[in-house]
């Protein structure tokens, strides 16, 4: 499915990521875990093309992609939720949430729209509010749906649990579980990834932009 070739990727000059190889097999959940600053949202942006590589190679389905620009590999149907959920703030819920689909010229969007909300029923119940009006992790959930609507395949999410609430950490947990029987590839960052309970099919320790362990 995905697989990524002893890539190199620096930031403003400064070498940020050193030789990470790593793989996502299809219909598997995988998780990156390490300390703040150890690479993974460095790892995850270069994988979608938001970060140019200095040295290395990302295959997805076989298909080299690494000098793919971003918003060509979302036709991949690649699907990444950021850290910080980069939600629009004016505009609304549904209207967050359907923006890649727009943006991607997709032709079933209002079948993955009623997909999100019966994934996440709380994102239908506050579609009509403004992305400024909810919690940080009402907005977690967001993130997520919108990163399914394009996301039908591989679905990345970056540090879904950081800075939220316990009980919506469990919620997101539940919400992260229901995508497994979906047959998606998923990829989890985190400092600690517990709250995605026994479903991570493999885990890679990374530290100061290596992957140190498996």
């Amino acid at each position: 499915m995905l697989e990524v070739k002893s890539i190199n990727v620096s930031i403003g000059g400064v070498p940020i990521l050193r030789d990470v190889s790593m793989k996502v097999e299809a219909r598997s959940m995988v998780g990156i875990v390490g300390r703040n600053g150890a690479g993974k949202t460095t790892l995850m942006r270069a994988i979608m093309g938001l970060l140019p590589l200095r040295a290395g190679s990302i295959h997805y389905e076989k298909k080299d992609i690494s000098r793919e620009a971003p918003h060509l590999r979302v036709h991949h149907q690649m699907g990444f939720a950021p850290e910080d959920r980069r939600l629009i703030p004016e505009l609304t819920v549904e209207e967050n949430l359907l923006i890649p689909a727009w943006a991607a010229g997709v032709t079933d969007a209002q079948k993955r729209l009623d997909d999100v909300y019966a994934l996440i029923p709380e994102a239908a119940d506050f579609r009509h509010r403004r992305a400024l009006q909810l919690s940080g992790g009402q907005q977690k959930l967001v993130a997520i749906g919108r990163a399914r609507m394009t996301g039908t395949q591989l679905l990345m999410l970056d540090e879904p649990f950081e800075g939220v609430a316990p009980a919506l950490s469990k919620r997101i947990s539940e919400v992260v579980a229901s995508l497994q029987p979906l047959g998606l590839s998923i990829l989890l960052s985190g400092a600690d990834l517990r709250h995605a309970g026994k479903g991570l099919d493999m885990v890679y320790r990374m530290d100061r932009g290596q992957i140190t362990s498996i």
